[in-house]
């Protein structure tokens, strides 16, 4: 345990497995403001990161994304199914880091369910548009950090804490695993 950490009065962390891992994931990827997308992240080059949002995040844990056949990211999954996807709720709460594995796949049905008329702008042919596929990402492990009681009370307890000169945070991290 690091130095701030141990400067806690109360226990900050919680490591999360099974059901209560994938519902904590699901409850902070639904709220994040913003997803990044890391492939390439096993080939010992660079990794690839790009900003893309999770069409939906079902009650297995699997988050679904639709991609272009011909991208870069199609491209890399290709030779590297391993994914890191970034997720930020607030500045302050809701950080999610998840490890997967992607699968690409061009499922009609599953088109059809995770559509919106916003991704025409990407996909101008609608729906129906040739390129369009599906990436589902697995998670295999993943790490966050958050706020017990809601940034109000994390905000005050930071204060309270710089006033007297003592850590108090209401921060709470930890390892979700299968």
């Amino acid at each position: 345990m690091d130095s701030i950490n141990q400067q806690q009065p109360e226990d900050n962390f919680e490591n999360l497995e099974g059901n209560e891992a994938w519902k904590k994931m699901k409850e902070l990827a639904e709220a994040a403001s913003s997803c990044f997308f890391c492939s390439n992240i096993k080939t010992g080059l660079p990794f690839s990161t790009r900003p893309m949002s999770p069409q939906k995040i079902d009650d297995n844990g699997d988050l679904w994304f639709l991609s272009a056949d011909d991208s870069h990211k199609n491209d890399e999954i290709g030779k590297d199914p391993f994914v890191q996807l970034l997720f930020q709720g607030s500045a302050h709460s809701d950080f999610l880091n998840v490890y997967g594995t992607a699968e690409i796949s061009k499922d009609k049905e599953k088109i059809k369910e995770l559509w919106q008329p916003i991704l025409k702008t990407w996909f101008t042919e609608g729906e129906d548009d040739p390129r369009i596929t599906v990436i589902k990402v697995s998670p295999t492990q993943g790490y966050y950090w958050d706020n017990k009681h809601g940034n109000a009370i994390a905000f005050v307890k930071q204060l309270v804490g710089a006033a007297i000169g003592k850590t108090l945070d209401d921060s709470i991290e930890g390892k979700l695993e299968a």
